[in-house]
Order: structure tokens, then C-alpha cells, then sequence
């Protein structure tokens, strides 16, 4: 019986190492040994061929020798700082001295072997640096998210088209499918796409997300590919992009329909190589990154009028997955108020957090915002709610209006004056005959508030 073939499991680019040293032997035994330990090699001779290397393209680490005619290691390594700050040292060398270990601190090398060394202390070391590269990764990674993290990535509801959506997760999270999440603003697309990772076999590498329509447009290509010191106004040091940040993981690019087409031409170059090029460099890194896309924007409406390119398009689109609006999954609002109300208060049971009345306000609402709007008016109620459960009473001023005009589409014909009494009446209800916060809630003054109560009751009186 046939078996399901099953995804590979992603690989990192082979870490590339520059190696400077002018024993002939020795430059041969590196040559041809050090790939088989999967690391790609660069030999150079002696110090000014390697900073003419480095001149031309990225390397993780340099692995020199410090006794070298024509430029010796330290200043082999001043150079490298000064043109790839964040690349790993390894001094070689066969008379460590205290001059040496100065040097080794004030340069910030990772560590020195000292000669003869075997080529498993070699391989060793390079090892411990590919491992440090990839926690310095992680941990930018996870200050980024940190950033933009918003409670827990928890999906919350039953709704039928919500369990459609998890099982598209299930389906296309393994594989090393471009993801295309569509939906409206505030749906929960972003927890869409973390689920995508957290069910995919890069899980335990860096998820970075961007939101495209919030990056300045001078600064998206840096933001997303980096730059060198000195490629603009303003660029002191050398920056690692979010591309690079994400290597080995997914990158999520929330509102792509914002980019620039200028970027969309230069994002669809990355998805389809692989290779970003730094604001200032000449030289392309490769990356191994996943791609998750989301946007509310008509995309197909938007090729069509020249703002969105067609290929990229495509490009992203191999996958899709429709986020369904809070409006149509009423079943689920107030499983999500309970879960997010949590985020604020802990006090309380579960089954009687909110009155009958405000559970179905908080369901007959049509939630224009979508979650990010429920999100809101929980937090409004948890605020203003001194002892659960939470009322009407507890929620924004434009629940009741809602339901105001409910009431009043269903009533006979009212003349202005009685429709004022009904939002009057109905003010008071809410704050329990408390005119001030009534007065407040209508955008009136209380004396105002005052004499319309007291017109209306002379009035009746009269009548």
C-alpha cells in the first residue's frame, strides 16, 4: 500500500565561512575538508585578498589567522567590523599573547583556536558560532513579536465556517505553500497566520510579522531587506532586515494590497529567488522563508485599475483562506467576550459574566469592526462593571442608541418631542434615575435634561 509523501523538512543556507591564512597546506586541508562538514568556504592567502572578499559579498564568519604578511589579522578583523558588523570571528593562531586577547575582546571575537588545531575543533567551533547566529535570529525574532503581540493566539468559536477555516490550517500548515488570508479589518487574519505557523514544520524558527500599510513608504525596503551604514540619510549602522530576521521561519505580510508598486515588483523578485540585497550592498543574501499574506482589499479590483501587480498577485494567492466577519458567526460572540473579557478581569464564573439583555445586545450587533471592535467594547465593560454580571448599562453609549432605533422602527409614528422622551426614558434606565450621567450620555447639558424632564411631566400633569 502506497504511503503519503510526506514534506520535507525546511533547510537553512549552509553558513558561509571566510577563511584567511597564508600556510599553503593549510588553506587546501580547509578547502576541501570544511564543505563536508556543510559549510561553503571562501580561502584567501592573506589579509588584503580577504578584505577584498568581504568588500563583495556577506559571509557569517571569518576564520583568520592573526600572523599574515601585508595586513595581519587584527586589522583584517577592523576591516570586517567596519563592513560586516554583525559577522562572527574566530582568531587562529600559533603564539597567543596578552596583546592578542585585547585585541579578541575589543573586537568582540567569539573565540580563538590555537594551532595545530584538527579539523574537528575546527568544525566544533563553527558549529557553536551557526548555533549563537541562530539564537541572536530567534531573539530579535521574539522582540519583534513581543511588540506586536495582543493577548494569546487561542481561536476561539465553533461556528461552522470558522471550523472550514481551521481545517484549511490543517491542510496547507505543513506544506511550503505561499497563504493568502482574506477578510475583513479587525477579523483576526494575524491569528489566522500564526496558526499556519504553529502548525507547520517551521514552529520552532521565528514568525515575523509586518503590517505594509503602516510602514513609512521611505522606509519599507529597509525595513524589510536592511541596509549598510551609510546607503541614507540617517543610517549610522548597518541593519539586518525582516527577511533575514525570519530566515528559517515564515515571514506574515498583513495588508499587502498598502505596498508601493515600486516594492511589489521587488517583493515578487525575493518570493520567486529567494535572494534580498540590502539598501546599499551589492552583494544578495539568500533566505529560506516562509510566505503568509493577508489583506481586506479587493486584490483582483486592484490589478485590474494598475495599483496591484497581476503576478504578484498569483505569486501570493496559492493558497487562500477566507476569515469569516464576526456578523456571520453569531454562535461565537460570546464564547470571544468571555475569552477576551478574561484578559481583564478573573473574578467571576463564566456563566454569569453578562445579563441576558447584554448578551443579546452584544449579539444583535452587526460589528463593523469584527473582533477588534468586540475586543474593545469587553475591555469598555470590564472597566466600567463594579460586580458582574456586566448589564447594558456597562456597555458604550451606541449600544443603546442601537437599540433605540430598533425600538423605534418597530413603534407607531412619534412626533420629535416624544422621540426625545423615549432616548430620555431610556437614558435614565441605563443609569438608574442618575441625570448627570444621563445628561452626559445624550450630549446635553443637565439643566438642559432638566427642564425636558420637567416640561414632560407638567405636561402628562395637564393632560
Amino acid at each position: 500500500m502506497s504511503q503519503s509523501k510526506q514534506p520535507k523538512q525546511p533547510k537553512r543556507p549552509a553558513m558561509h565561512v571566510l577563511f584567511a591564512d597564508d600556510e599553503k597546506n593549510l588553506q587546501e586541508l580547509i578547502r576541501s575538508e570544511l564543505p563536508r562538514f556543510g559549510y561553503n568556504v571562501t580561502v584567501c592567502p592573506d589579509g588584503l585578498t580577504a578584505v577584498a572578499a568581504l568588500e563583495k559579498e556577506p559571509f557569517d564568519c571569518l576564520l583568520v589567522d592573526l600572523n599574515m604578511p601585508g595586513m595581519n589579522g587584527i586589522e583584517v578583523i577592523a576591516k570586517a567590523r567596519e563592513l560586516r558588523p554583525e559577522i562572527e570571528v574566530v582568531i587562529m593562531t600559533g603564539k597567543p599573547t596578552t596583546e592578542t586577547a585585547i585585541a579578541a575582546v575589543h573586537y568582540q571575537v567569539f573565540d580563538y583556536l590555537t594551532k595545530p588545531c584538527r579539523l574537528v575543533d575546527i568544525s566544533g567551533l563553527l558549529g557553536r558560532v551557526a548555533e549563537r547566529q541562530q539564537n541572536k535570529r530567534q531573539l530579535v525574532a521574539l522582540e519583534h513579536r513581543l511588540k506586536r503581540a495582543e493577548g494569546d493566539n487561542k481561536m476561539i468559536g465553533d461556528a461552522k465556517r470558522m471550523q472550514s477555516v481551521r481545517n484549511l490550517i490543517g491542510k496547507v500548515a505543513p506544506t511550503e505553500s505561499t497563504v493568502l488570508i482574506r477578510g475583513e479589518t479587525g477579523c483576526g487574519k494575524e491569528l489566522v497566520a500564526r496558526a499556519v505557523h504553529q502548525a507547520s514544520l517551521r514552529a520552532d524558527q521565528p514568525l515575523v510579522a509586518i503590517n505594509c500599510g503602516a510602514l513609512p513608504e521611505n522606509l519599507i525596503e529597509s525595513e524589510l531587506f536592511g541596509h549598510c551604514k551609510g546607503a541614507f540619510t540617517g543610517a549610522d549602522a548597518a541593519r539586518v532586515g525582516l527577511f533575514e530576521v525570519a530566515d528559517g521561519g515564515t515571514i506574515f505580510l498583513d495588508e499587502i494590497g498598502e505596498l508601493p508598486l515600486a516594492m511589489q515588483a521587488k517583493l515578487l523578485r525575493v518570493l520567486e529567488t529567494g535572494d534580498i540585497r540590502r539598501l546599499g550592498d551589492n552583494q544578495t543574501v539568500h533566505v529560506d522563508v516562509r510566505v503568509v499574506c493577508a489583506t481586506h482589499r479587493d486584490l483582483e479590483a486592484m490589478a485590474q485599475e494598475g495599483t496591484f501587480r497581476e503576478d504578484l498577485m498569483f505569486r501570493i494567492n496559492t493558497f487562500e483562506i477566507e476569515v469569516p466577519p464576526l456578523r456571520d458567526r453569531v454562535e461565537d460572540i460570546m464564547p470571544l467576550a468571555i475569552h477576551l473579557l478574561r484578559r481583564h478581569r478573573t473574578d467571576g464564573a463564566d456563566d454569569q459574566l453578562f445579563t441576558a439583555e447584554a448578551a443579546a445586545e452584544l449579539e444583535a450587533h452587526q460589528w463593523p469592526g469584527n473582533v477588534r471592535e468586540l475586543a474593545n467594547v469587553v475591555e469598555h465593560a470590564a472597566i466600567l462593571c463594579d460586580k458582574f454580571p456586566i448589564g447594558t448599562e456597562d456597555l458604550p453609549r451606541h449600544f443603546g442608541k442601537r437599540q433605540l432605533r430598533k425600538e423605534l422602527r418597530e413603534s407607531e409614528p412619534m412626533s420629535l418631542r416624544e422621540i426625545e422622551m423615549v432616548a430620555i426614558e431610556r437614558s435614565l434606565q441605563r443609569h438608574d434615575g442618575n441625570k448627570a450621567a444621563a445628561a452626559e450620555e445624550l450630549g446635553v447639558s443637565l439643566k438642559t435634561l432638566y427642564n425636558k424632564v420637567n416640561a414632560a411631566e407638567e405636561k402628562k400633569l395637564a393632560g
